[in-house]
């Protein structure tokens, strides 16, 4: 049976920037859903000082949770060696802060879609630099898991492999025990391309999964590619929704992942509108494990 984590995504700025949210609120207030652990951030402000891990992983705990993913965000797609070394640097520093958590999963992404990039050339730097830090992730009993992404809060240019079809590429491209997919149907909608096809062609490859819901409050999705590049973050235009209020599938990827033998961590990334929205998120994506895994 699937288990279910859940994202802070409605206090990433209390708990990322002006600090006016602390973690133990956010633990006290996901204590009160029907969930098995928490998905942390590598920015979240009080994780900086490194003596809090081993805290943080024992007042989860102590609520009946784990951790069990890290979600983080390496470019490795800059033309720059030099950079990308750095890149590689960062990750593995948070490979061991995935292991001190007791997580077993931590987030690797391509990079961001430079436009002087060609395909051949950002799968190449993203492979090479995966493969890096792939060898200190199997010391640490750590899976890397590269998401279908769309674009990291802080970044200027989209996810280099947004695209179905390149996306597969990288993912092709990288044959290694402790490296996996994580699966987010939302962002393939972004990309343009059909959520279900995307999962068909990576299901194998999948070890864990971001639920989620989209919709964009105006405009189609070619308004959001015209605004996508050049501005830092998502657009405005882009909205998360509540869980099973969307445009995807539920039945269709349960399905898929069902048959392929998924039995792992999905992780709640909804909920932006506050508690009683994850809430409600929660008990929708139960009622679905319940009815495709029983």
């Amino acid at each position: 049976m699937p288990k279910l984590a859940a994202f802070p995504k409605a206090y990433m700025q209390a708990l990322c920037k002006d600090g006016t949210m602390k973690l133990a609120e956010w633990f006290e207030l996901a204590a009160t859903l029907d969930i098995d652990g928490l998905e942390f951030y590598a920015g979240f402000l009080e994780m900086a000082d490194e003596a809090n891990w081993p805290f943080f992983r024992t007042q989860v705990e102590n609520l009946g949770m784990t951790i069990p993913m890290l979600c983080c965000s390496p470019d490795f797609t800059h033309p720059d060696a030099a950079f990308r070394d750095k890149e590689i640097v960062k990750q593995k520093r948070w490979i061991e802060m995935t292991h001190a958590l007791g997580g077993r999963y931590c987030r690797v992404l391509s990079g961001q879609r430079r436009p002087e990039l060609t395909i051949d050339q950002g799968v190449k730097l993203a492979a090479d630099s995966i493969y890096a830090c792939l060898p200190y992730a199997q010391q640490c009993g750590v899976t890397l898991i590269l998401e279908n992404h769309y674009k990291d809060d802080f970044w200027e240019y989209p996810e280099f492999a947004q695209a179905m079809d390149v996306f597969c590429d990288l993912v092709a491209a990288i044959d290694h025990p402790n490296f996996g997919v994580n699966y987010d149907p939302s962002n393939a909608f972004l990309a343009g391309d059909d959520p279900i096809e995307l999962l068909k062609r990576v299901s194998h490859r999948v070890v864990t999964m971001h639920a989620s819901d989209r919709y964009l409050i105006e405009g189609t999705i070619e308004d959001l590619r015209a605004e996508e590049g050049g501005s830092l973050g998502y657009a405005k235009r882009l909205r998360h929704g509540e869980i099973g209020k969307g445009l995807n599938d539920y039945d269709a990827i349960f399905s898929e992942l069902k048959r392929n033998g998924f039995d792992n961590w999905i992780s709640i990334e909804d909920g932006v509108d506050g508690i009683d929205q994850l809430r409600r998120s929660v008990d929708f994506l139960r009622r679905k494990i319940d009815q495709h895994w029983t």
